[in-house]
């Protein structure tokens, strides 16, 4: 299993849980890259928790050791496409994931989560760990 994959939320969550299978799966990819968004996902969660100053650490470092891609011109028209054909399917998923899915689609990347809603997005491709 090759390939350029783009993480989700709860995909770097079970990293740092020591999920087994992620951290095997991520060990087989080519190459793996973060959303911005994911990183502000993850830092409202260490916020919020008991133990702030750990968990802010812990993304710091993450952070510091990952390629993040951030939103530009391009994510904005892939978002306002994705966010539209969800609109006509009736089939809304969160804002943030709708970036993430901008993000997936602007760099061709293989967009792994846990969230079925994912397979709403057309012209993406999707896999559930």
């Amino acid at each position: 299993m090759n390939g350029k994959y783009l993480l989700d939320t709860n995909i770097v969550i079970a990293l740092f849980a020591n999920d087994q299978d992620a951290i095997h799966r991520i060990d087989q990819a080519e190459d793996v890259f973060i959303p911005a968004v994911v990183i502000g996902e993850l830092f409202y969660g260490a916020n919020k928790s008991s133990r702030a100053i750990e968990n802010t650490e812990r993304i710091e470092k993450f952070a510091s050791d990952n390629v993040i891609l951030n939103c530009n011109i391009e994510t904005a028209r892939c978002y306002g496409k994705i966010k539209n054909a969800l609109r006509k399917k009736g089939r809304p998923i969160p804002e943030n994931d709708i970036w993430i899915a901008a993000i997936s689609s602007q760099y061709d990347l293989i967009l792994v989560s846990r969230d079925e809603h994912f397979k709403e997005v057309e012209n993406i491709i999707f896999e559930k760990w």
